[in-house]
C-alpha cells in the first residue's frame, strides 16, 4: 500500500485542526463538568486530554529531534507505511465514530486524577507543536525518517507511521471525551 504524502499531511492536519475546535469549545465547560466522572472506571474529560498529553510529552519531542536531524530535505510524492507502524495506525484508527477498547499503560493512565483546566490549555499547546511538525514534515522522507516508540526501546517507527498513530490516538480519544461531555451534561 501507498499514501499519497500529500494528501496523508493533509488529513492529518484536517485532523488535528478539527480536535482543536473541539477542544476549544470545552473551555465552556466548568472544571466540575469536565472532571465528572460518569463511572468509576471511566475517564473523564479532562483524563481523556490528560492521556494524551501524556503522550505528546514524549512523541512530540521525538518526532522534533527525528525531522530536525534530517540532513536532505525530500519531495517524495508515496509513503509506504511499515507492516507494524500501520497496524498500530490501525488500531487508533477511528472508523464511524466507532473507537476500539484497548488499556491504557500505566503511566499513561490519569483515572481519578483531579484535573484543572490547565490539562486543556496543554492539549491545545501541543496541538500547535502538532501543526508545526507536519509543517516540518512536509520536506522529510516519511519513510527513511524513523522514530521511537513509548512501548520499548526496541523498536522504532517509520515518521508517517508515528505521525498517523499518535494523530489518530488524539482523534479518537477527542472523540471519547465528546461523548463523556455529552453524558456529564445529562449526569453531573
Amino acid at each position: 500500500m501507498k499514501i499519497n504524502t500529500k494528501e496523508l499531511l493533509a488529513e492529518l492536519h484536517r485532523i488535528i485542526d478539527d480536535c482543536t475546535e473541539k477542544v476549544i469549545h470545552f473551555k465552556d465547560q466548568s472544571p466540575e463538568m469536565l472532571n465528572c466522572r460518569i463511572e468509576d472506571n471511566t475517564w473523564t474529560v479532562l483524563e481523556c486530554l490528560e492521556h494524551l498529553n501524556l503522550y505528546g510529552d514524549f512523541y512530540i519531542p521525538e518526532v522534533e529531534r527525528v525531522i530536525l536531524s534530517q540532513k536532505n530535505t525530500s519531495d517524495k510524492t508515496l509513503y509506504s507505511p511499515g507492516i507494524i507502524g500501520n497496524y498500530f495506525a490501525g488500531l487508533m484508527k477511528v472508523s464511524g465514530n466507532k473507537i476500539k477498547k484497548m488499556p491504557a499503560p500505566k503511566d499513561k493512565n490519569p483515572i481519578h486524577s483531579r484535573l484543572s483546566l490547565t490539562t486543556l490549555e496543554r492539549f491545545l499547546k501541543q496541538q500547535e507543536k502538532w501543526t508545526k511538525l507536519l509543517n516540518m514534515a512536509a520536506h522529510t522522507d516519511l519513510d527513511k525518517a524513523r522514530t521511537a516508540i513509548s512501548l520499548t526501546k526496541l523498536m522504532k517507527l517509520k515518521l508517517g507511521d508515528t505521525f498517523r498513530f499518535s494523530i489518530y490516538h488524539i482523534e479518537r480519544h477527542v472523540i471519547q471525551a465528546e461523548k463523556t461531555l455529552v453524558a456529564a451534561k445529562k449526569q453531573c
